[in-house]
């Protein structure tokens, strides 16, 4: 923007001599109203507040009078204070909407004390003056929006390496406390240890959309719902999530031990709610555990939400309890091999082992099973005689049920790789 050629002015007297003659008590009505109107302000110190702050917004007026003056907007060094003081309130945690929201609050003041000076002829100038305070305003906002984005952006990087490295000291069972003080991250009584995985969004599958993009939008979504739902007040939620998973560390303020049925409730509905904002099926492990235990805990849930996936449970929340037969079933040890090595005759047969899972799983009736299977009853009548004489075991003796429910647990187990 070029010089103006002539001064803008209300009712014969320029602008700026109007500002110029009134930028400390402008100044002094600007911190007024902040703390009134924005009480983020009022909280801070008050020798900051009549300090700095008032420094600021008196330096603020200052440099539009020079604008008023020469028509040209400041440049970026002329405005260097501003962005450190935008920094420094991103410092002191006071949000940037109430940052960007002092500086029209300023030219609001400043506006209103020259506004009624101006007369019936002077609207063209009303005009011109109006304009130039908008790109003003404008300039002002990027750049104090500039330093605080800086800023944050820093401390963000510095939180998150705090945080990540709690995490992994937790997880590897190493003395946390120092890596917690590093963090500012207060230890919980109690940590919800979750192993999650989480299927694809629909739009990974879609044909001609960028595949990573969607993914990274499905993880953004998981971690910060999953966040959202936990009180600060309670602790900071501790997660490393991929786009198909991870480990996230839920605090409690219960010990882990009287947790009770409106904790676990809880959690299913943040899961729950977690999977329909994402656009995901979420399947979770999750064992409950003081910080000391969470490298044990970790551990376990991810053996439980492997148990869970593997033996094709709906998505949702596990507790041990919850898949408790399985989970014994696929540890690895002789009785195990023992059991599963009972169905080798039908190795080479899918169909049979199919009919007999379909079978076990279901009711124990051989009309659903032909439904569920698509084939005549007759048919499963059929293959499961040919269990019977392949195997031993037949599905028509009770005694030989559990057996039979145990021996297909176990190999599913070592042939789809549950090995505990």
């Amino acid at each position: 923007m070029t010089g103006l050629r002539t001064a803008i002015s209300f009712g014969g007297v320029p602008l700026q001599q109007r500002l110029s003659r009134s930028v400390r008590d402008l100044a002094a009505t600007v911190l007024e109203e902040l703390v009134e109107e924005l009480p983020v302000y009022g909280a801070l110190p008050t020798e900051q507040l009549r300090g700095e702050i008032s420094a600021v917004v008196e330096q603020s007026i200052r440099t539009f009078v020079g604008v008023l003056s020469t028509g040209e907007l400041p440049g970026p060094d002329h405005l260097a204070a501003l962005r450190e003081s935008a920094a420094r309130r991103a410092e002191d945690g006071v949000p940037l909407a109430a940052v960007i929201s002092a500086y029209h609050l300023g030219a609001r003041v400043c506006w209103d004390a020259v506004a009624p000076e101006a007369e019936p002829g002077d609207l063209p100038a009303v005009l011109a003056a109006h304009r130039l305070l908008l790109q003003y305003l404008q300039r002002m906002t990027a750049t104090a929006s500039t330093g605080y984005a800086q800023e944050r952006q820093a401390a963000f990087g510095e939180e998150y390496a705090a945080r990540q490295a709690l995490l992994s000291a937790l997880l590897e069972g190493a003395p946390a406390l120092e890596a917690a003080g590093r963090a500012g991250v207060r230890m919980p009584v109690c940590y919800l240890v979750l192993s999650l995985a989480v299927g694809p969004h629909p739009d990974e599958l879609a044909p001609g959309v960028d595949t990573m993009v969607a993914a990274r939008r499905k993880a953004r979504r998981l971690r910060v719902e999953l966040e959202r739902h936990v009180d600060p007040a309670v602790g900071v939620v501790l997660s490393m999530l991929s786009v198909d998973g991870g480990v996230a560390l839920v605090p409690r303020d219960t010990p882990a031990d009287a947790l009770a049925a409106k904790d676990w409730k809880w959690l299913a509905a943040v899961v729950g709610y977690m999977s329909r904002m994402c656009g995901a099926e979420i399947t979770a492990g999750v064992v409950e555990a003081r910080p000391e235990d969470v490298a044990d805990a970790a551990r376990l849930s991810a053996e439980v939400r492997e148990v869970a996936t593997t033996f094709g449970r709906p998505p949702g929340v596990y507790r041990l309890g919850d898949v408790a037969f399985e989970y014994q079933l696929t540890r690895p040890g002789p009785a195990r091999d023992q059991l599963a090595a009972l169905l080798s005759p039908l190795t080479g047969r899918p169909e049979l082992l199919d009919t007999l899972g379909a079978f076990m799983t279901g009711p124990i009736d051989r009309r659903q099973t032909a439904a569920q299977l698509q084939v005549h009853p007759n048919t499963v009548d059929y293959r499961l005689r040919k269990v019977a004489a392949l195997t031993g075991l037949d599905t028509s003796r009770p005694a030989d049920l559990p057996t039979i429910r145990a021996a297909l647990v176990a190999h599913r187990a070592v042939m789809g790789g549950c090995a505990g």
